[in-house]
């Protein structure tokens, strides 16, 4: 397996937010990254410290979502520099990764 070096990033949303479909078309369609994940969270809080959580009683439709995606160091740049528009600051993570192929 040969190693290649990445950014992974993390975006931190809510369902609330309603900017999932435009991220996920932005990353597939525009952007073109190597892959995309989006996970759906239980509960959870941000700085401003509401808690956005499931229960049986009540099912939320403003849970957490973190969208995770990688690729090179440069497009993850250019990347990011294009979101910055739409995401609030402190929602997103990026850290370097390798990927073995």
């Amino acid at each position: 397996m040969k190693p290649r070096d990445v950014v992974m990033v993390h975006i931190y949303l809510t369902e609330g937010d309603k900017l999932l479909d435009r991220l996920m078309k932005q990353l597939h369609d525009d952007e073109k990254v190597c892959g995309v994940t989006v996970y759906r969270g239980i509960t959870g809080f941000g700085k401003k410290g509401h808690v956005h959580s499931s229960s049986l009683i009540d099912i939320s439709l403003d849970l957490p979502l973190v969208i995770e995606f990688f690729d090179t160091a440069e497009k993850i740049s250019k990347i990011l520099d294009d979101l910055q528009a739409i995401l609030e600051p402190g929602h997103v993570v990026s850290w370097p990764a390798t990927i073995y192929e």
